[in-house]
C-alpha cells in the first residue's frame, strides 16, 4: 500500500505543476515517481535539473540505462527497476543486456555503478584502476557516480514511499 499519495496535477502544489506538466507533454504521462516527488516542488526541479544536466553527459542513454538499473537493483527499487527496464528496452538494451546490467556485469559502467553503490561510494584504489583500465576516463567515473546520486534519489523515495508502479512489470 502506498505510504505518500502520488498526487494528480489538480492536488500538485502550484511550483510542481510546471515540472509535471513538462513531463507529461515529454512522456505522454506523468509517472507516479513524479506525482510523489511533486509533494517537494524544489526536490522535484532539482531532480529534474540534474536528469537533464546528465542527459547532455558523455554517458549515452543506454548508458545511462545501464546506471540506473545496476544503482535500482542494488537499493531494491522494484519501481525503478520496472521503470528503467522499460526505459532502457527504448534505449536499446535487449532482455539479456538488462538482466546483466542489474547484476553489474554487462560494462565497465555497470560494474562500477554496483561497485559506488554498494560501497556507498567507498571505492578501493584497486576498483578505481580497474575502471580505468576498463578504459572509463575520470569524467565518466564522476558522471557514473552523479548518475548514482540521481537515481538513489528516486530508489529511496520509492521506497519509502511504496510508490505503485506503473511501467510494465520487470520480466528481467
Amino acid at each position: 500500500m502506498t505510504r505518500i499519495a502520488a498526487l494528480t496535477l489538480e492536488q500538485a502544489p502550484a511550483g510542481s505543476r510546471a515540472s509535471l506538466e513538462g513531463i507529461q507533454k515529454g512522456l505522454g504521462f506523468i509517472p507516479n515517481a513524479f506525482k510523489t516527488l511533486a509533494h517537494a516542488p524544489a526536490a522535484l526541479t532539482g531532480y529534474l535539473a540534474l536528469a537533464q544536466a546528465l542527459g547532455k553527459s558523455s554517458l549515452s542513454a543506454a548508458e545511462r540505462e545501464v546506471a540506473a538499473l545496476a544503482t535500482s537493483q542494488v537499493n531494491g527499487c522494484d519501481y525503478c527497476i520496472a521503470a528503467h527496464s522499460f526505459f532502457g528496452a527504448k534505449s536499446g538494451l535487449g532482455e539479456e543486456d538488462i538482466r546483466q546490467a542489474r547484476s553489474g556485469k554487462l560494462s565497465a559502467i555497470a560494474t562500477l555503478t554496483r561497485q559506488i553503490t554498494e560501497s556507498r561510494g567507498q571505492l578501493t584504489d584497486a576498483q578505481i584502476a580497474a575502471a580505468h583500465e576498463a578504459g572509463l576516463a575520470d569524467g565518466k567515473i564522476v558522471e557514473v557516480v552523479a548518475q548514482v546520486a540521481l537515481l538513489t534519489l528516486t530508489n529511496y523515495l520509492n521506497n519509502i514511499a511504496a510508490t505503485d508502479i506503473d511501467f510494465p512489470p520487470s520480466a528481467h
